[in-house]
């Protein structure tokens, strides 16, 4: 009975483990899903408002800005970086974009153009990789570089 009342036990514990490490679905993100996710943050940048722009980073991403040489790895150095950026008034548009998905995690990279207030504008490689956190996708790491030529 003993033998039995364990063994029991640890099934239902390795079944409760697994069910909790195994995520409850599995989202993910395709191309027009991809561009939405761009606009929201193209239009938090339009906000001025750099708390608003770095709410859709994770609190651990990395941003490898592209005005930037120094890599943002806490909310105050992305507040520091889109302060300075916003101040361009910058406006972007997707010029390319590939995504690559899996269960919760997705990856979008391509080109991007950047118009500023100023009438100047950068063309840029980026990567932005997401994650499906509590139910929205958030930027776990953002690298965008300006083209070399």
């Amino acid at each position: 009975m003993l033998k039995t009342f364990a063994v029991i036990t640890l099934l239902t514990a390795s079944t409760y483990a697994s069910a909790n490490n195994a995520p409850a679905h599995c989202a993910t993100l395709d191309q027009q899903q991809a561009k939405i996710l761009f606009e929201r943050w193209n239009n938090t940048l339009q906000t001025g408002d750099s708390r608003k722009v770095a709410a859709n980073y994770t609190s651990d991403a990395v941003l490898l800005p592209t005005l930037s040489n120094q890599p943002r790895t806490d909310l105050a150095g992305k507040l520091d970086y889109f302060n300075t950026f916003l101040r361009k008034k910058p406006f972007g548009t997707l010029d390319s974009s590939t995504v690559i998905t899996s269960c919760n995690s997705a990856i979008d990279t391509g080109l991007y153009t950047f118009r500023f207030s100023d009438n100047s504008e950068v063309q840029a490689r980026y990567t932005f990789t997401y994650a499906l956190v509590d139910n929205e996708w958030l930027i776990t790491s953002h690298h965008s570089s300006a083209m070399p030529e």
